[in-house]
């Protein structure tokens, strides 16, 4: 019987370099309250969100993700030629086929890189990283694009007053590749269908197309089971994370949650009792709801403001329609 050569990969993975792309259009919640029954300080006081980015025209997912893309490959020092996978996550593409991956991999001038999306809504950029992990470690490609986009406010009902101030839009992307140490822990990930009516799309697309609704499709959600949901099972994943990376809180230097909510992320840091020399992210008062994007977005962010650094240890949890989740302990490049 004939034996497969084994794969020669790195021995660990890392992320190198990271880049973020908002659309220059800023929405404050003023601009919300035009269609929707409801103040300012509710808004604030419910998910701490002021603003949000909505994308124009030419800032598609395509451009977004090109445009934060270049930055995470200039940040890792390497060239466009040098990936050899390109991963995004989202939900707001509207072409089934071929898939925005392969767009972006050309746009940016890889090598004939590997590319495909995935759809795991807001835990996508821990199911990307985890893929682009294993195919560094693996040997598929020394160098792993993970790319989180969204363009939400196509999909937010104006006149939903549960969640026409969630959505914003915009990218974030980082590059994975070889370490000599571990640098991205064990991932702890999952779904529970059962509660996939908690957040989802209102109509199929068919009924759209088919005339059987007058609206475009938008996302909605239950927002006290999705929170009550977030705040209680997601800290338990949260701990599982930090258990298999054999990192304690008091070792923990960022906690990086998707930004859904800051009631949330309040809570979240209270369960979990992180020591208030933890920097945690809110990018989320000035970003909204992301999606996939939030993550690497709101990572970005703090490496650029300084409030974290190169070389902390980080958790990252995302969770949201599926129901779906993925957390993980990395290294900040």
């Amino acid at each position: 019987m004939a034996k497969i050569k084994p794969s020669k990969g790195a021995p660990y993975a890392r992320i190198l370099g990271v880049g973020g792309y908002r659309p220059t259009r800023v929405v404050p919640n003023e601009v919300i309250l035009e269609t929707i029954d409801s103040s300012d300080e509710w808004i604030r006081s419910r998910s701490g969100i002021e603003t949000r980015h909505w994308a124009n025209d030419e800032e598609t997912v395509a451009a977004m993700s090109v445009e934060a893309s270049g930055k995470a490959i200039a940040d890792a020092g390497i060239t466009a030629e040098q990936i050899g996978a390109v991963v995004v996550s989202t939900v707001s593409h509207f072409k089934q086929t071929p898939a925005v991956a392969t767009e972006i991999a050309d746009k940016l001038g890889t090598n004939k890189a590997a590319a495909f999306d995935i759809s795991a809504g807001c835990a996508g950029f821990g199911y990307g990283l985890t893929l682009a992990k294993g195919m560094v470690v693996e040997g598929s490609a020394e160098y792993v694009l993970v790319i989180g986009v969204e363009r939400l406010s196509d999909l937010t009902d104006l006149e939903d007053r549960a969640t026409a101030f969630l959505f914003g839009d915009g990218a974030g992307a980082v590059v994975v590749g070889p370490s000599k140490e571990p640098a991205i822990g064990p991932t702890v990930w999952g779904s529970e269908g059962d509660k996939s009516e908690t957040i989802k799309q209102t109509v199929p697309w068919t009924d759209y197309r088919d005339g059987e609704v007058a609206r475009f499709p938008a996302i909605t959600q239950e927002g006290q089971a999705v929170f009550r949901w977030a705040v209680f099972e997601m800290a338990k994943v949260a701990k599982e994370a930090l258990d298999a990376a054999g990192i304690t809180a008091d070792e923990l230097d960022v906690f990086i949650p998707h930004q859904a909510n800051e009631r949330i992320i309040d809570s979240m840091v209270k369960t979990l009792k992180l020591p208030e020399s933890v920097m945690v992210a809110r990018d989320v008062r000035t970003t909204g709801n992301t999606s996939a994007a939030s993550i690497p977005l709101a990572m970005e962010r703090l490496l650029a403001t300084g409030e974290a650094k190169s070389g902390d240890t980080a958790l990252v949890i995302g969770f949201g329609a599926g129901l779906v989740y993925a957390a993980t302990v990395v290294t900040l490049p």
